[in-house]
């Protein structure tokens, strides 16, 4: 019997974190359901017990259904037959034991069915069933679409659809077309009132939907006539049950193979209006989005989990010259890399979360009542926080899952290009992680400004004023110089007052913020429990490196060097 939750400790680690007491009171608003619901917590320490029994639940899910499923869903895929996607077995196995154990739609208040849970233990549900199954992560991470109508939708909408996600219904996000895939303002399917019954009819065409056949889906679609930018854009919810959609084909991917990804084709199709009209991309879409975000790096650690575990296990079995290779500098140097950058990862994504927690707790609770002054502050300086955490989350957890399982197939040698090891599907499953959802390039554009106006600077010295204990105070010096680093390197950049050049090394610096706040994390994680001392010391180091190294190059830059590139 495997337990995906329970034989993770850096899980709890995570829900136990110091934050996690204010989250949980702003999200159970002062526990005061708990005469209402007689399964709403006491308090938070029964709140936490609450979290820890359900994820308890879905490690067990994970690791004694889903992962066993993986392969032969991997091979199976889902089927097109008369314009409905059928699932592969396994993911219609694990997709039932999550809804018969009540897992869907478990961030959802409780008079709609769900369970009410902050972000963290959602997300971290996420890494837990990502590492098992990446691909089956993507239909049931689509949830998130729950949480869009909840927070967007009017009481008549909600009412009628979130009741539902609790008892299975699946969802999807239908967004990109054929000539708007990163550029969303593109979006050409076109919704028209009909006056006389109030009801929207969605005409055209949607390109890589994923689990593009669900129950209810939230569409993106040009409401106003005449109009070619974001601003005559609105979202819509659409219910499978009008059968008024064609599913021209399920796409043939490299990986995330159980996860349908369809093209559709919308034809006077009756839908019905999410929030406001031209509010769609500018609002609603960007919290999607935010959200979905968030997943894929939820789903980044997941996959990266399983790779260096996998690698592991290969490396202490594996013998070569007559002793197991995980004696050997160059393999050992590599697992461990691995493991600190899984880390590191980690230690980014809840972070992230609880930021996020805090702000969406703000933004429901002022839907009752006026913000006090200091809660109205709060608010602003974590929604700034999640707005340029979640980019560089999205950026640093894809690109290291491409990297640690590509560095788990290495491992594996001859044995992991082939299809006789879970390494060859992990290695095709992430590669996607670095481009739905927004590319890196993309998280990049959204990052920087995390740069430009002082966020990510003024985050590192939040974090350097932390007390930490005086044998890691060596690693807060190192931290700091890396802060001083980063400054110098912003300037450098910004001395020219071009925004070409600022666009050229915009990554350099993003990247740069990512290694001295992840290694703060981890620093900050070190002084709580120091069994992550090793990993802080490791990744510290590697990021004071990789960052002389970006420093280097940008004293070398000049604007006048971008004709160089140009020539290609």
């Amino acid at each position: 019997m495997a337990n995906f939750y329970t034989d993770n400790e850096n899980l709890k680690f995570h829900l136990s974190h110091p934050l996690m007491e204010k989250i949980v009171k702003l999200k159970e608003n002062n526990y005061s359901e708990k005469d209402v619901h007689d399964y709403a917590p006491l308090d938070f320490e029964d709140a936490l017990d609450s979290y820890d029994k359900v994820l308890e639940i879905i490690g067990e899910i994970s690791g004694d259904i889903i992962a066993p499923n993986a392969e032969s869903v991997d091979q199976e895929g889902p089927q097109l037959v008369d314009n409905a996607v059928v699932y592969a077995r396994g993911t219609q196995e694990n997709h039932d034991a999550l809804v018969k154990a009540g897992m869907i739609g478990m961030s959802l208040p409780r008079q709609y069915g769900g369970l009410n849970f902050p972000i963290v233990p959602y997300v971290m549900s996420a890494e837990i069933v990502s590492r098992a199954d990446a691909g089956f992560a993507n239909i049931w991470g689509l949830q998130d679409c729950a949480e869009t109508i909840h927070e967007f939708g009017s009481e008549e909408i909600k009412n009628e659809y979130l009741p539902r996600f609790n008892k299975g219904a699946t969802a999807a996000m239908d967004l990109t077309e054929p000539d708007a895939g990163s550029d969303l303002q593109a979006v050409q399917l076109k919704a028209t009132l009909d006056p006389a019954t109030g009801t929207w009819y969605l005409d055209g065409v949607k390109r890589f939907i994923t689990n593009g056949d669900a129950d209810i889906s939230l569409v993106l679609a040009r409401s106003e006539p005449n109009t070619t930018d974001a601003r005559g854009l609105s979202l819509f919810v659409y219910d499978r049950y009008h059968k008024a959609v064609k599913i021209r084909r399920i796409e043939n991917k490299l990986g995330i193979k159980g996860s349908p990804t369809c093209e559709l084709v919308f034809k006077n199709a009756p839908a019905k209006l999410v929030g406001d009209t031209k509010m769609g991309l500018i609002k609603y879409v960007m919290s999607l989005m935010n959200s979905a975000r968030l997943g894929v790096g939820a789903q980044s650690v997941g996959i990266a989990e399983a790779a260096w575990r996998e690698a592991l296990k290969y490396a202490q079995e594996r013998e070569q010259f007559g002793k197991a290779i995980i004696q050997y500098p160059a393999v050992y140097e590599m697992i461990t890399n691995m493991q600190v950058k899984t880390n590191a990862i980690r230690s980014l994504l809840y972070e992230t979360a609880r930021y996020v927690d805090v702000y969406k707790a703000y933004t429901f609770i002022q839907q009752e009542r006026k913000l006090e002054p200091a809660e109205r502050e709060e608010y602003k300086y974590y929604l700034k926080l999640a707005d340029v955490f979640t980019p560089l989350l999205k950026l640093f957890s894809s690109e290291y899952s491409n990297q640690i399982a590509y560095d788990a197939i290495q491992i594996h040698g001859g044995t992991g290009y082939m299809k006789d090891f879970p390494v060859e599907r992990l290695y095709r499953d992430a590669r996607i992680t670095t481009i739905y959802e927004g590319t890196s390039q993309l998280q990049v554009v959204a990052a920087i400004r995390g740069v430009g106006n002082g966020i990510y600077l003024k985050a590192m010295q939040t974090y350097a004023e932390t007390q930490v204990r005086p044998e890691l105070q060596y690693m807060k010096s190192q931290l700091e110089k890396m802060t001083e680093q980063y400054s110098r390197a912003v300037a450098k950049v910004n001395e020219y007052e071009d925004n070409e050049f600022l666009d050229f090394h915009a990554r350099r610096l993003v990247e740069m913020a990512g290694n001295v706040i992840m290694g703060y994390l981890l620093l900050l994680d070190a002084n709580r429990e120091e069994a992550y001392t090793k990993s802080a010391d490791i990744f510290i180091r590697m990021g004071r490196a990789e960052n002389t190294g970006k420093l280097s190059f940008i004293n070398q830059s000049h604007p006048r060097d971008l004709g160089s590139y140009k020539q290609v």
